[in-house]
């Protein structure tokens, strides 16, 4: 159960005030626009999304070893992160 934990805490703070949030704020300010639907709407999309990952992650772990997908995203998230500082 403390890994589940962990998963859940993780990926709800990394989407805290990331763009799906920001996107789904801006469509919930439209006064025509229904908020069950935008929540229905943006809900749906971060379970597919989800689903997505963990279905490649599973095929990706089969081929890679963990360690190695470890070392890979972090250096993945620190290019991200130097593009992000860097580019204009």
């Amino acid at each position: 159960m403390k890994t589940y934990a962990v998963v859940f805490l993780s990926v709800f703070l990394a989407e805290l005030g990331d763009k799906t949030q920001l996107a789904t704020l801006f469509f919930a300010t439209n006064p025509a626009l229904s908020k069950v639907g935008v929540f229905a709407a943006a809900a749906g999309a971060l379970v597919i999304s989800s689903l997505l990952a963990v279905v490649v992650g599973t095929q990706l772990g089969a081929w890679v070893p963990p360690e190695r997908l470890k070392i890979l995203a972090g250096f993945g998230f620190i290019a991200i992160g130097l593009w992000m500082l860097l580019a204009r």
